[in-house]
């Protein structure tokens, strides 16, 4: 043990030497690398190549390099090599800078910077495409083939303010090494490219790099400045709605199956989205799902609509877009009306709107007494009136009060003149088989309701008055007769009464054995 202590310390003496030999001391100097240049490769991409200063002192130490992009994004990072590729939009130009550094006991050495730029290309400014957006989508091939998928691409775009009628614009993407441009294009009204589709692609179903897509263009009359830009696929990746979805219930239990969406993902790696619709209460809800299965629980008296969405999950990939929803499918009861029940119903709502329309035009216009009038009643007919006979016996025996009273119903038609009114005094004491012997008293008393005008000898009777006739102790046969007699011979009455109800007519004959 005690031979083994001087073989350490002279190992230990030998690291500390060699480890003072590498530092660099405080007369170190590191210069700025040499030839430094800018190269395009390809759409989109750019190789910076520098080289290593020939007068740098070597003292067995590694040199880094810093890189720092200036344009058209500024960025910077570090590296050990003497090249650097970098993919970037480059129709707005790109610069970059580059220095030389070592990292010593937690402090940088730093040389300075030395630069390099690409001036924007040429062009008209307002000549190059606006508002390009791209899609791909992935569609199953032969699955017997190396590729059993295929992923196309759909770009479009707008014109330039500027750019000129004869203006034409081509595209070309690039998806790593390979280089490809349009074929089928989709032209506006004067014939200028505006969209591009790419059926198949080398694009891959499971790719992580960026897309570089640019445009270019052409014209007589100006120079049309280029466009391009960069997509992640992950963010214009349209992925399929799943496939095969089928829903059954049992009772009250839902059960939704699917199959993953075509893709070159596996199961694994997607995303669901159940959306149920019950199109009797309008209510829907969505249910997230790792697995291609969902059961719920539900009433047993509704129809639901079902739809699935997927997405490609994180795990897998930089979270990307939804797929579009899958066709609906219809489970459960339909609670709607056989179309003749239907029909039943407007038809019996129809004829009531009918009828109380009809009932309310009635009730405003009087429509029904116009269309069916009331029959006229004759104004001397005696069956009109309510007649009420009492007979009564007073004083002695001799003398016999017969008392007669007529009330009007309310359809009697008033009195008009003078006439009328001894029309109906004939005909009531005809009624009554009335014949006065000589000497003999009658005595009538009538209500009426309006005036009766007076034409030569014939009354004058006032509304609500009480009037009396006294009639001759010969009465004559004829009603004519006793018509002409009773206006001439006629001793009249009026005493201010008025009757306790409406217009009645009252007959008391008196005769004396």
């Amino acid at each position: 043990m005690i031979t083994m202590v001087p073989e350490l310390l002279i190992l230990l003496g030998t690291t500390v030497i060699v480890q003072a030999d590498l530092l660099p001391d405080k007369k170190f100097v590191l210069l700025p690398p040499a030839n430094f240049t800018i190269k395009v490769t390809g759409l989109a991409q750019v190789l910076l190549r520098w080289e290593p200063n020939p007068d740098q002192e070597q003292r067995g130490v590694t040199l880094e390099y810093q890189v720092k992009i200036n344009a058209p994004q500024e960025d910077d990072y570090e590296t050990r090599s003497t090249a650097s590729k970098c993919v970037t939009i480059l129709h707005k130009g790109f610069s970059a800078s580059v220095r030389t550094i070592l990292w010593s006991d937690h402090s940088l050495l730093a040389s300075s910077w030395v630069s390099a730029e690409l001036e924007a290309p040429a062009g008209l400014p307002g000549t190059s495409i606006v508002n390009l957006t791209c899609s791909t989508n992935t569609a199953a091939v032969n699955y017997t083939h190396s590729r059993p998928y295929r992923v196309s691409l759909h770009c479009t775009w707008l014109v330039g303010q500027n750019a000129p009628e004869d203006t034409q614009y081509f595209l070309y993407y690039r998806y790593g090494s390979w280089t490809e441009e349009c074929q089928e294009y989709s032209k506006d009204s004067l014939k200028r490219n505006t969209a591009c589709w790419f059926p198949r692609t080398s694009i891959s179903g499971k790719g992580r790099e960026q897309l570089a897509v640019q445009v270019n263009g052409s014209s007589r009359l100006a120079a049309i400045q280029p466009f391009d830009r960069l997509f992640a696929l992950h963010a214009i990746d349209r992925v399929n709605p799943p496939m095969d979805v089928t829903a059954e219930i049992e009772g009250t239990h839902l059960s939704v199956q699917w199959e993953k969406p075509v893709s070159a993902f596996p199961i694994h790696c997607f995303d669901y989205e159940v959306k149920i619709y019950n199109t009797r209460t309008g209510y829907f809800q969505t249910e997230k799902r790792t697995i291609n299965t969902f059961i719920s629980i539900i009433d047993d008296v509704s129809k639901y609509s079902i739809q699935v969405r997927a997405a490609v999950s994180p795990a897998c990939r930089a979270k990307g877009l939804w797929s579009e929803w899958s066709q609906p499918i219809y489970v459960g009861k339909d609670e709607q009306k056989p179309l003749t029940e239907w029909f039943l119903v407007v038809l019996m709502a129809t004829i009531c709107l009918i009828l109380l329309t009809l009932s309310l035009v009635c009730r405003t216009g009087h429509l029904w007494t116009k269309l069916f009038p009331p029959v006229p009643e004759p104004k001397s007919s005696i069956k009109d009136l309510f007649v009420t006979i009492n007979y009564e016996k007073a004083g002695s025996s001799e003398t016999e009060i017969e008392v007669t009273s007529y009330v009007e119903e309310p359809g009697f038609d008033i009195l008009k003149d003078s006439v009328a009114l001894q029309q109906l005094l004939l005909q009531l004491a005809e009624f009554h088989s009335f014949k006065p012997e000589p000497g003999g008293l009658a005595l009538w008393e009538l209500s009426l309701p309006r005036r009766l005008e007076q034409k030569g000898a014939t009354p004058t009777v006032t509304s609500s008055s009480l009037f009396s006739v006294v009639l001759p102790s010969e009465m004559p046969s004829s009603t004519s007769a006793a018509s002409n007699h009773l206006g001439s011979d006629s001793s009249l009455h009026f005493p201010e009464l008025v009757p306790p109800s409406g217009p009645r007519y009252t007959c008391v004959r008196s005769d004396t054995e």
